[in-house]
C-alpha cells in the first residue's frame, strides 16, 4: 500500500514534468501546450501508481498474481489516439504535428516513471526532452534549410496551359529541375517542380508571370 505523501509527492511531480514539456509547446502555440502536457503526464502518474497499488486488497493469502505492468502497457498504446489529434495534415507532403504526437507520447512515459517511484529517470528524461525540443530546434532548422529541397507547385484549370508551364520551367536556363510530377484532381491540374537550385530573383519573375493568368488558380513555393 502507498501511503498519501508518496501519492502527493508523486502526482506534484508529474505536474511539474508535464508542465515544463508543455511551456515549450505553448511557446510555439501549438494547440497541445501546457494543460494538456500536464493532464498527459499526472494521469499516466496516477495509471501507473493504480496498476502498481490498485490492487493490493485482492493480493496475499489468495496466492492471487498480479502484473503491475499491464494498466501502464496500455497507457504507451492509448496515448497514440491524443497525438495523433495533435498531427496537421495542412496539405499533401506538408505534415505538422508529429514532434508534439512524439512529445506526447514522452510525457506519457514521464509520468509512469514518476508514477512508478523512478524520479530521477523522469527528471533526466524531462531535461533531455526540454534539450531536444527547444535548445536544438535552432540546430535542426540550419540543417534542414540546408538540405532542403526547393519546389514550386502551380494549379491549373487548363490542361494546355499546364504543359505551357512546364515547357516555360524547363527552358528557363538559371532553373535546375531534379523531378516533378503531374496529376489531375477533379477539374484542376496539378504541376509540382522540385528544383536543384531555385534563384531568388528567377523565382519571383515567374511567379510575377503566373500571377496575371487567370487559368493558375494557386502558386505554392518553397524557396
Amino acid at each position: 500500500m502507498i501511503l498519501w505523501p508518496a501519492i502527493l509527492i508523486r502526482l506534484s511531480l508529474a505536474a511539474f514534468f508535464g508542465a515544463a514539456i508543455g511551456l515549450e509547446r505553448e511557446r510555439k502555440d501549438w494547440a497541445a501546450g501546457l494543460r494538456t502536457h500536464m493532464m498527459v503526464c499526472v494521469g499516466s502518474a496516477l495509471i501507473m501508481m493504480v496498476s502498481a497499488y490498485g490492487f493490493a486488497d485482492v493480493l496475499g493469502p489468495k496466492n492471487i498474481v498480479l502484473d503491475p505492468s499491464r494498466v501502464a502497457a496500455q497507457v504507451i498504446s492509448g496515448i497514440g489516439f491524443i497525438g495523433a489529434g495533435t498531427i496537421l495534415f495542412l496539405r499533401k507532403g506538408i505534415i505538422r504535428g508529429l514532434t508534439t504526437a512524439s512529445g506526447l507520447w514522452t510525457v506519457a512515459a514521464i509520468g509512469l516513471a514518476t508514477g512508478g517511484g523512478m524520479y530521477f529517470a523522469a527528471l533526466i528524461t524531462t531535461i533531455l526532452a526540454i534539450i531536444i525540443l527547444w535548445i536544438l530546434q535552432p540546430v535542426e532548422k540550419k540543417f534542414s534549410d540546408r538540405f532542403k529541397q526547393k519546389s514550386l507547385r502551380i494549379v491549373t484549370l487548363s490542361k494546355t496551359k499546364s504543359a505551357e508551364i512546364v515547357n516555360e520551367i524547363f527552358q528557363s536556363p538559371l532553373l535546375e529541375v531534379s523531378d516533378f510530377t503531374f496529376e489531375k484532381d477533379e477539374n484542376q491540374f496539378i504541376v509540382l517542380f522540385r528544383f536543384k537550385s531555385l534563384p531568388t530573383d528567377e523565382l519571383t519573375t515567374i511567379i510575377n508571370d503566373f500571377q496575371s493568368d487567370s487559368s493558375i488558380e494557386e502558386i505554392t513555393w518553397n524557396a
